[in-house]
C-alpha cells in the first residue's frame, strides 16, 4: 500500500498545488485532496500536508515536499 498524501483544497489555493503536482508524479504515492481537512488555523498560515495523517508544514512548495519525503525516509 502506497503512502498517502492528503491536502485541503483551500492549501492548494493558498500555494501548495505545486507541491501536490510535483507528488503527484509518483507512482509509490497516492495524493488525494480534500474540501477541508479540519485544520483552518493552520491552513491559513503556511502550507501543509497530511502524510499518514501527520502534519508536514513549509514555507514553499519546493520544502513542502522535501519535508514529506524526509518524513516518509524517517517514519515508513
Amino acid at each position: 500500500m502506497n503512502p498517502l498524501i492528503e491536502f485541503c483544497i483551500n492549501n492548494l489555493v493558498s500555494g501548495s498545488q505545486e507541491a501536490k503536482a510535483i507528488l503527484e508524479k509518483d507512482p509509490d504515492l497516492d495524493v488525494v485532496e480534500y474540501g477541508c481537512l479540519r485544520n483552518c488555523g493552520l491552513c491559513s498560515q503556511t502550507l501543509y500536508a497530511l502524510v499518514e495523517g501527520e502534519r508536514i508544514m513549509a514555507d514553499t512548495p519546493e520544502e513542502l515536499v522535501d519535508k514529506i519525503y524526509q518524513h516518509m525516509d524517517e517514519t515508513l
